[in-house]
C-alpha cells in the first residue's frame, strides 16, 4: 500500500459501497417518511432509525458477501483476498494526499490550497487562511491514522479481508450518513454507532503507537501522559476521533480544535493539545512534515508490531 498507488482504471471497492449507499437512500427516506412505526413487542420508534439500520445491514452483507465469496474461489481466491487486503489499507494514499496538500498550502495560490485541503475534510474552507489550513491538515492526518491504517489493519488481523471490509463498509457509511443534522440524524444513527464500536479499541492502540514511535522521529512537543491525552480526547463528540488528534497535538506542539464551518454553520470545536496562542502552538510546514513522517513510521512499524503480537497470541492460545 505504501509502495504502490491504487490500480489505475480499476474502481476502488469503497466506490462500490458508496454507490450502493446511494441506491439505498431513496428507499430509506421513503420508509423514514412514515414517522413513527410500531413493531410487535417494541415501543414506537422513528422509522428513520429502522430504515437506516436496514440499509446498513444490506451494505454490510453485500460488502462482506462479495469479499468472502471471491476469496473462497479456488486459486483465484488467494489473489482476490490479497487485493481486498491491499485496497482496505490506506497509509500510502494518506501520505501521498497529505504531502500534496502540504505542498499546495505552502505555495502562493491560496485558492488552490483551500481546494486541496477541502478534498480531505467535510468542513467549509472557502474563507480559511493558511494557519487554519495547516491546523485542518494536521487534524485530518492524525484522525485518519486510526481510520485509514490502525483500525482496518486490526480487523484484517482479526478476521481477514472479510472483517476488514465489514469495517470499511461501516466507516464509509459513517462518512456518508453519520452526520448529526436534520438530514441524517435518524438514517445515519446506526452507521455512526457501528463505526464508533469497531474503531473503539484501535483508536486507543493508535495513541500507543504514536507515543512508541515518537522517539524515532523529529517532533516539537512533549508527551503529557496517557491520562492527559485521554482527557483531551473525551472533549470531542466522537468517542474515538480525539485520541489520535490529542496525541499528535501534544507530541508535535500544535494545538487542534477551535472554530470550523460545517454546512454553513460555525462550530467551536474543543481545544486539544498544548495551551497558548500564537506561533508557539500554531501548526506550520515543519510540524506538518514531521507529523507525516511520524504517521508513516508509526503505521509501518505499528502494523509489523501488531502482526507479531497477534501471531504470538495465537501461538499461546494454540499451545
Amino acid at each position: 500500500d505504501v509502495m504502490f498507488k491504487d490500480p489505475k482504471g480499476l474502481p476502488h471497492p469503497v466506490q462500490a459501497v458508496a454507490w450502493l449507499a446511494g441506491k439505498c437512500e431513496p428507499w430509506a427516506r421513503r420508509f423514514a417518511g412514515r414517522g413513527q412505526v410500531c413493531l410487535p413487542g417494541i415501543a414506537e420508534l422513528q422509522a428513520g432509525y429502522l430504515s437506516g439500520l436496514a440499509s446498513l445491514l444490506i451494505i454490510l452483507l453485500a460488502s462482506g458477501g462479495v469479499v468472502w465469496g471471491l476469496g473462497a474461489l479456488p486459486v483465484a481466491g488467494i489473489f482476490f483476498s490479497l487485493y481486498f487486503a491491499y485496497a482496505g489499507l490506506a497509509l500510502g494514499s494518506l501520505m501521498r494526499e497529505g504531502r500534496a496538500a502540504l505542498r499546495a498550502v505552502e505555495a502562493e495560490d491560496l485558492t488552490a490550497a483551500r481546494h486541496a485541503v477541502s478534498m480531505l475534510v467535510s468542513r467549509d474552507l472557502s474563507q480559511a487562511g493558511r494557519p487554519a489550513l495547516y491546523r485542518t491538515l494536521a487534524e485530518t492526518l492524525s484522525e485518519n491514522f486510526n481510520d485509514a491504517v490502525v483500525a482496518p489493519f486490526c480487523w484484517l488481523l482479526a478476521g481477514g479481508p472479510f472483517l476488514l471490509w465489514i469495517y470499511k463498509a461501516a466507516s464509509t457509511m459513517d462518512s456518508l450518513w453519520g452526520y448529526k443534522n436534520e438530514r441524517w440524524k435518524y438514517l445515519g444513527w446506526a452507521s455512526a454507532r457501528l463505526d464508533d464500536l469497531m474503531a473503539w479499541i484501535p483508536a486507543r492502540i493508535s495513541v500507543f503507537l504514536l507515543w512508541l514511535f515518537s522517539r524515532f522521529v523529529r517532533h516539537y512537543g512533549i508527551w503529557p501522559g496517557y491520562a492527559r491525552v485521554r482527557a483531551d480526547a473525551k472533549k470531542m463528540e466522537s468517542p474515538n476521533a480525539g485520541y489520535g488528534m490529542a496525541a499528535a497535538a501534544w507530541l508535535h506542539g500544535g494545538q487542534m480544535g477551535g472554530e470550523a464551518v460545517y454546512f454553513g454553520q460555525v462550530k467551536n470545536k474543543p481545544l486539544l493539545g498544548p495551551e497558548g496562542e500564537g506561533d508557539g502552538t500554531a501548526w506550520n510546514p515543519d510540524k506538518i512534515a514531521a507529523l507525516l513522517e511520524h504517521i508513516r513510521l508509526a503505521g509501518l512499524g505499528g502494523c509489523i508490531l501488531l502482526w507479531a503480537a497477534w501471531f504470538f497470541a495465537l501461538f499461546l492460545f494454540s499451545s
